[in-house]
């Protein structure tokens, strides 16, 4: 029997207003849309790693913000245990936000340059009321101790920081609120390769240490082949497949899944590829393509991607949005 998941996504979507320029307002044209989500569905089991990968570009960082109640959703479903996240407001919402806690890609930004370390830890636990006064600086120096920084570092503004100190410096704010979750946007992203290995050991060790459940959103394969339990690929606002992390490195099912491994770069001589990945260009989210929206770069599209949107499919332990896999005869169409 399958365990209840922590977080189960069901048919999200959110679209944004693109620029509309003068003329077209005074033709009275209709607005577009960025449809930067569509009908995503997904799952989280408590303690698991779940990687996000994808195309810049391709809902993301969207989606994690949805999540974490940062953007709100035009429709679809959030559940998180009992709660019904995208209807919780006040102080239901607080106490949410407390549990879901999210780590953002740009550490330069993400921390407020006027305030030293152990003010913004001291008013995280204060606003939520974590602490009683008293007890709040050994709070502070116990989170910097676990996001191995040293206790000198409560007294120093960001600007004091490297990098990934200043991504440490994140992850004890995160966890300063004892989150059940914590959704890590692009979190090694914006460092550097000599910093990122260090900042993802001690994900590593803290999702261990305190049984997080971790969303782990990332462009880089290999970081999300280290860190996740299962993976989920994203195209153009879709999720197209979900599977077990060996089992969709060693052999993807969707297409694009199986063109996004093999544009990754490689070492090996022997496993380069003479030809292109991906041919075509990425359609715009201002115009997704009918029915599947990788067809028109897919080299087994026929007929039904046009005119159907494909939808989840049970393949072998993973869930793949392929018309390939519900073909009434079994066979792959040429």
């Amino acid at each position: 029997m399958t365990a209840r998941p922590l977080m189960d996504v069901r048919g999200l979507s959110k679209a944004f207003p693109a620029p509309q320029g003068l003329l077209a307002r005074l033709r009275g044209e209709p607005r577009r849309a960025v449809q930067a989500l569509s009908d995503v569905h997904l799952s989280v089991q408590r303690g698991e790693t779940l990687g996000i990968v994808g195309e810049s570009g391709c809902g993301k960082s969207t989606l994690a913000r949805c999540l974490v109640r940062l953007q709100d959703a035009d429709q679809g479903e959030v559940r998180y245990e009992d709660l019904d996240v995208l209807r919780l407001r006040g102080l239901d919402l607080r106490r949410y936000n407390r549990r879901v806690q999210m780590i953002f890609q740009d550490p330069y930004s993400s921390l407020n340059p006027r305030m030293t370390v152990g003010q913004m830890l001291r008013e995280a636990l204060s606003v939520h009321r974590l602490r009683p006064r008293a007890e709040q600086d050994a709070r502070i120096q116990e989170l910097l101790t676990l996001v191995g920084l040293p206790p000198a570092a409560a007294g120093r503004a960001p600007h004091e920081f490297s990098g990934g100190q200043r991504q440490r410096v994140g992850i004890a704010r995160a966890l300063a609120l004892e989150p059940d979750c914590l959704i890590a946007d692009e979190l090694v992203s914006a460092l550097d390769v000599s910093v990122q290995a260090q900042v993802v050991n001690l994900l590593l060790e803290l999702q261990e240490r305190l049984g997080l459940t971790v969303l782990f959103v990332a462009h880089d394969l290999r970081l999300v082949r280290h860190l996740s339990h299962r993976v989920a690929v994203m195209y153009l606002g879709r999720v197209v497949e979900v599977a077990p992390t060996e089992d969709l490195f060693r052999a993807p099912k969707h297409p694009y899944t199986q063109a996004l491994l093999a544009a990754a770069p490689t070492l090996d001589p022997a496993r380069r590829a003479d030809a292109p990945a991906i041919t075509g260009e990425l359609p715009s989210p201002l115009n997704v393509p009918s029915g599947c929206a990788f067809r028109t770069r897919c080299p087994h599209a026929f007929a039904r991607c046009a005119a159907e949107r494909p939808l989840p499919t049970d393949v072998a332990g993973a869930q793949v949005a392929c018309h390939l896999y519900s073909a009434p005869d079994g066979a792959v169409p040429g």
